[in-house]
């Protein structure tokens, strides 16, 4: 897994007595920010992911893809071949390639390439909805945003940090809403559409979460007031795990939490204390 955050650090990778200079070198391009060429590795594949979630979502668009289908698949294809080379360079560089390849972004990695290969596998005609549908997993390459964003170490602790309040929030609006479903099918019943206490709580989901799809309503006044409590309460628990959160944010950057740049060449550890000299996982030197 390589690292969330991106922030440049002051301490410097060490590289290994047996490690080949250009390993070392190509490893701190690909996976470390603390050089103007490991900068610009990063730009360039941001854009070429951007790049390609246009492509793939021009593609979906029947009428450019009738007319220009032939030229996105095409600039789909050039950027497949690039990915793969990226994937494998980074598997190179690395001192066990088995531990970034089943790592999240490795395998986020793999899941961004292996749909066009398989679209080879699948020719004629008659399966081209099938190849459609396949391609379109290439979305996922989204998700190699996340370790470019130099805040989003603070973000995850944050959200680590508050997990206990938000379960025991999240508990308690469940709570809330089986007994407002079953209130409301004790009320309405089934001749108001309120035909079992499961389909009453979806009603109750969807109105204490303002989405209100209107597919039932309550018709009895007692109903109604029952629904009218639920919206008003609907309104305050939406605040609460903002509040949560926040407040973790908050505290993450008065601590001054960060995670530094250096991801272990070795078991591919990328969530290390900013002052570590060495990986808290496998012991090597970072």
């Amino acid at each position: 897994m390589e690292n969330f955050s991106r922030t440049p650090n002051k301490q410097k990778p060490v590289r290994e007595l047996n490690e080949p200079e250009w390993k070392f070198q190509l490893h701190r391009i690909i996976f470390e920010a603390d050089t103007r060429a490991g900068q610009w590795f990063d730009i360039i594949l941001i854009i070429l992911i951007l790049l390609s979630l246009t492509i793939v979502m021009l593609d979906s668009v029947h009428s450019i893809h009738d007319s220009h289908g032939h030229i996105l698949r095409w600039a789909e294809w050039i950027l497949t071949i690039l990915f793969t080379i990226e994937y494998v360079l980074r598997l190179m560089c690395v001192r066990k390639p088995l531990n970034y390849a089943v790592s999240f972004y490795g395998l986020v990695d793999l899941i961004a390439i292996i749909p066009s290969y398989l679209s080879l596998l699948m020719p004629g005609s008659q399966y081209l909805l099938s190849i459609r549908t396949i391609r379109a997993l290439r979305v996922f390459r989204v998700l190699k945003f996340v370790e470019y964003l130099s805040e989003a170490d603070m973000l995850m602790q944050a959200i680590y940090s508050s997990r206990r309040k938000v379960t025991v929030f999240l508990f308690s609006v469940l709570t809330m809403v089986v007994i407002l479903g079953s209130m409301m099918y004790l009320i309405e019943g089934e001749e108001n559409g309120f035909t079992s206490i499961p389909k009453s709580v979806y009603w109750a989901i969807v109105t204490m979460t303002t989405v209100g799809y209107g597919d039932i309503s309550p018709q009895t006044n007692l109903g109604q007031f029952v629904a009218a409590i639920s919206m008003v309460l609907g309104y305050g628990i939406i605040a609460v795990p903002t509040g949560i959160v926040t407040v973790e944010i908050s505290k993450a950057f008065r601590d001054g939490i960060r995670t530094n740049t250096q991801v272990c060449a070795n078991c591919a550890l990328d969530v290390h204390d900013n002052d570590a000299n060495f990986c808290k996982k496998c012991g090597t030197r970072l």
